[in-house]
């Protein structure tokens, strides 16, 4: 069987390592040594001023709308993940859709004001697939409007613009460490900013807002990550330049056998440098999709559709349609690829996807 991801794990006996640190010290969570040791390393081979470690992405975005004290209306990307949308309808914000570029597949700044109402207080764009946002573009309409931004940085792990990391841009970035990213502990996810005080203020959301053990900053939840996540990734850390450099081989791979299949790609924004988080062709119909699906499912190849449904169609949200992000959730697939799909494998997938083609 080949599925669309398959986790990156390192050797057994690295991690047991840490595991029997773990059991001698009887610390499993609440801020243990390798949880701070996991931040340390991150904002080290990341190159960024702060970062905390979550539980989760989902948390990661929950928190970030919570510590910008964002309300009513967040303008917000239709072409996510469904937990995009759903952090902020949880946190009692109303998401307003604004349509996708059909190129880069990310939110389309020229759109972004004509959405601005009196009730607007923030932007939560996402990275999709890990290739970056118009930054300059949406920072600039934040400014010019009073607005906070948030960036959806789940599939950014090792993305660069401009020659830094990605998660230097907007108020707070978030990602996500879930098993299936380039990078991560399992479960677990991060929130980054540029700003201490910030940092400070997710802090104590982070840990239920103690200040200390009897007192409290602030209403919080627990948000926090066990010893046993940030060992998975202390194990995985060591290994994040080659596995960037594997998937790249595979996608420059993919884009040369697959030179005749009639569909079309991501277009990469200017500046960036992507990792390859993903894999995706848009085809021209939902049909062509839908047999192409068949055909490797035949073979127990199994692509999967990111992102579908489009989130403006979500029986829990009442925004304008958009069209664009339906039409592409409509006919995008994401192939299989991860650290130990082999060249033979890409082959084997591309041709079944050429040969139902030609049928």
């Amino acid at each position: 069987m080949i599925n669309v991801t398959k986790p990156f794990l390192p050797p057994l006996e690295k991690y047991q390592e840490y595991v029997s640190g773990i059991w001698k010290r009887n610390w499993v969570t609440n801020h243990g040594p390798l949880v701070s040791e996991l931040e340390l390393q991150l904002k080290s081979y990341l190159e960024v001023p702060h970062l905390l470690y979550l539980s989760n992405g989902t948390l990661a975005i929950q928190v970030a709308i919570k510590a910008l004290e964002l309300h009513d209306e967040i303008i917000t990307t239709p072409f996510s993940y469904v937990a995009t949308t759903s952090s902020i309808v949880w946190e009692g914000c109303t998401p307003v859709f604004v349509d996708i570029d059909p190129q880069t597949l990310n939110i389309d700044p020229s759109k972004i004001e004509s959405a601005i109402t009196s009730k607007t207080t923030g932007i939560l764009a996402t990275h999709v697939f890990g290739n970056p946002c118009d930054v300059e573009a949406i920072g600039a309409i934040a400014k010019k409007h009073g607005l906070k931004v948030i960036y959806d940085a789940a599939h950014c792990f090792g993305t660069t613009y401009q020659g830094r990391s990605i998660f230097h841009y907007g108020d707070i970035s978030t990602s996500s460490f879930h098993a299936t990213k380039i990078f991560h502990t399992g479960e677990g996810g991060a929130v980054f900013t540029t700003d201490p005080k910030m940092l400070k203020v997710m802090s104590y959301l982070r840990n239920f807002g103690h200040e200390t053990p009897t007192e409290f900053a602030m209403v919080g939840i627990n948000a926090k990550c066990s010893e046993l996540h940030a060992a998975m990734g202390l194990c995985v850390l060591p290994y994040m330049d080659e596995i960037l450099k594997r998937r790249k081989e595979l996608a420059l791979h993919y884009d040369k056998i697959l030179e005749g299949l009639a569909v079309h790609r991501q277009k990469i924004q200017p500046g960036a440098v992507p990792n390859h988080s993903y894999y995706p062709i848009i085809f021209r119909s939902t049909q062509a999709l839908e047999a192409s699906i068949a055909a490797l499912n035949k073979f127990n190849i199994y692509p999967r559709r990111y992102f579908f449904p489009s989130l403006d169609t979500l029986n829990y949200v009442h925004s304008a349609p958009c069209p664009i992000s339906r039409d592409i959730a409509s006919k995008i697939l994401c192939l299989p690829l991860y650290h130990d799909l082999s060249i033979e494998e890409a082959d084997y997938i591309a041709r079944l996807l050429l040969r139902e083609q030609n049928n």
